[in-house]
């Protein structure tokens, strides 16, 4: 999985090719071993099938999260816990009431510790924090996928500091 270079326009972004599934699930592991994922806000931006959820599943096998892992689609968000940690995965795809943020607690568990994956952040926008680390997937013809990672605080900078190629 090449780094293709950083990006001028997004100082310290980083880009990726990723080639197959393999290579999704490598980044994936790589991420999951980085200590400061632990109480880390990733958004996740892409089109419909671009490997949103497919990145966060195997994410999720690397934290060692058993059983089934499914989309948050519907239900909007899915916890997680391993051991003392909690993972969050969020899907604001059909989210359309801001209401909903307040009923479902959305506030509280973004100002708690834990993991926080969020797809289809903009849905939210105005409503969730400043994410550590936005990670944008983009298909190409040829069925590899060109991966832009932009850290957007010191903790997303942190995460990705020496992180392998």
């Amino acid at each position: 999985m090449p780094i293709v270079g950083t990006s001028a326009a997004n100082a310290g972004s980083q880009a990726l090719i990723w080639r197959s599934e393999d290579d999704t699930r490598a980044f994936a592991e790589r991420l999951a071993a980085r200590p400061a994922l632990r109480n880390a806000f990733i958004e996740l931006h892409g089109e419909l099938g671009a490997g949103k959820t497919t990145f966060v599943r195997h994410l999720l096998r690397a934290l060692g999260v058993q059983g089934r892992v499914k989309s948050p689609t519907y239900a909007v968000v899915e916890p997680h816990e391993v051991g003392d940690l909690h993972i969050w995965h969020f899907d604001f795809y059909r989210f359309n009431d801001p209401r909903e943020w307040e009923d479902a607690g959305f506030r509280d568990i973004f100002a708690g510790d834990g993991i926080k994956l969020a797809e289809w952040p903009e849905k939210a926008a105005g409503h969730i924090p400043r994410a550590d680390l936005a990670l944008t997937i983009e298909t190409m013809t040829d069925e590899t996928r060109n991966v832009t990672l932009t850290p957007q605080t010191p903790l997303g900078t942190a995460l990705l500091e020496g992180m392998p190629a």
